[in-house]
């Protein structure tokens, strides 16, 4: 049976919605911002992410100016803090995951170019700071740099002979984590769309992987961690165990997805603690999670290890966060809003109780993030379903539930992220104008610029109160 928002009726695993229901305003559908914040625009699709990008010219887009542009799509996959700087000035290096291409979206007339769209996905990793007493993204920042799936990689741990030691290219990347070893993990989902839009990139084998780099080396090569298993993942969340063991969990995208940790063997220190190690599936029972591990032999198809392991599918997991503060799990998708904690607060224990957030009268959420004072900030998203409303952040806090940020038309919030000092909340409004029946040339809104002829674009914004 699937993990479904109208099983979580168990008392044991919910906590009170009647509050958050109340709570719920209708939020128009104009790139709407509550009373106390400002907006800012950072970041559009075809802006420029190295400092050799070319201008943006939506009608006469080329794959390798595409590769140096921010892309089409996008989610918020983590924010990594490097250490302080000789002049103190708050910076950051904030990744953000492009996980699609919509062709009738991108290209004039809808007529698909594969060769620029497996340029304008992947992920962006761009400087940010803060200037004149606002957050920017640094033009041409040192560390900036854009993943597609071009980029060279390498694997690690137990299945490099079947994936290949050079791996090149990163696909349909969904999400990510900064870790607390310093590096930045992303998740690559379903390649298969990718692999059938366009011959040549690659065997299957070479996509559905976690990658780890160090985002602060722009000379980086990504790896490839074999040991985390092959499957399309949603997200991933990171966290330190108690014995000094890096902890990572994952969901798995998909209607009936599953939830995994994996702990290393190795200290969580350096480049190397996620080579090898042992991964678990999530299973309910009782009220509890508990986690059953999946054998080395099923790393190759992990998706059917954990169902003959005995692990509970979830409806569609889509976002993950770990909040160090409380040292809890909060994890999103159909089934609602779920925050776990470990057993005698260890990442690594073998289970965890948990609770539900009543968050149904605000929508499908799609991301999940945690602020410095553990308040959740939780992301709606519908894939381009128009509704009364529009897709909305909120702010969880104690109970309760504001609005902060609506998008325009169609869009969906694209995660969110806080600066460092804790003044600003980034977020993206992704796939504006793309719902059912539009088109780059027929778009339901041109969102952010409003002209002719420039099409809607996925944008990174900033909200300070």
């Amino acid at each position: 049976m699937i993990f479904r928002r109208h099983l979580l009726a168990t008392p044991a695993l919910l906590l009170p919605a009647a509050a958050l229901a109340q709570t719920a305003p209708a939020v128009k559908q104009d790139d709407w911002v509550a009373p106390d914040y400002r907006r800012d625009m950072l970041i559009r699709w075809g802006d420029r992410v190295t400092f050799d990008a070319p201008p943006f010219d939506p009608g006469q887009v080329d794959a390798e100016g595409a590769g140096a542009q921010f892309g089409w799509d996008a989610r918020i996959a983590a924010l990594v803090v490097p250490p302080d700087a000789a002049d103190r000035v708050p910076r950051g290096v904030l990744a953000v995951a492009h996980p699609t291409v919509n062709a009738a979206m991108a290209f004039p007339g809808g007529v698909d170019r594969p060769d620029v769209a497996v340029n304008m996905q992947g992920a962006s990793l761009l400087n940010v700071e803060l200037q004149g007493g606002r957050w920017i993204v640094v033009d041409g920042g040192f560390q900036s740099r854009r993943l597609t799936a071009g980029n060279l990689c390498r694997a690690s741990g137990p299945l490099v002979e079947q994936s290949g030691s050079a791996l090149r290219g990163l696909l349909a990347v969904t999400g990510g984590t900064a870790t607390p070893w310093g590096t930045l993990l992303l998740t690559e989902g379903d390649a298969a769309p990718w692999l059938s839009r366009m011959a040549g990139l690659g065997r299957p084998e070479a996509f559905g992987w976690l990658v780890e780099l160090d985002p602060l080396d722009p000379q980086s090569i990504p790896v490839k961690h074999t040991a985390l298993g092959r499957f399309p993942k949603a997200d991933a969340a990171a966290a330190a165990a108690r014995g000094g063991q890096a902890v990572v969990f994952l969901a798995e995208e998909g209607p009936a997805g599953y939830l995994y940790r994996f702990v290393s063997s190795a200290p969580a220190s350096g480049g190397s603690a996620l080579e090898a190690g042992s991964l678990a599936v999530a299973q309910f029972q009782g009220g509890r999670l508990n986690w059953l591990t999946i054998p080395e032999g099923g790393l190759a198809n992990v998706s059917e290890a954990a169902r003959q392991a005995g692990g509970t599918p979830f409806d569609a997991p889509s976002g993950l966060a770990w909040d160090p503060q409380s040292g809890r799990l909060h994890a999103c998708g159909g089934f609602g809003v779920l925050t776990l904690t470990p057993d005698g607060g260890d990442p690594a224990s073998n289970s965890m109780s948990g609770a539900a957030l009543g968050t149904a009268a605000l929508g499908r959420i799609a991301t999940v993030a945690v602020d410095g004072r553990g308040r959740l900030l939780l992301g709606t998203d519908t894939n381009g379903v128009v509704g009364a409303t529009a897709q909305t952040l909120w702010l969880a806090d104690r109970g309760s539930m504001s609005p902060l940020y609506g998008v325009a038309r169609a869009a969906g919030i694209g995660g969110a992220a806080v600066s460092p000092d804790g003044r600003v909340i980034f977020t993206v409004a992704r796939r504006p104008g793309a719902e059912r029946g539009a088109s780059f040339d027929r778009p339901s809104t041109r969102w952010p610029q409003f002209e002719p002829g420039v099409p809607p674009r996925s944008a990174l914004i900033s909200l300070t109160r």
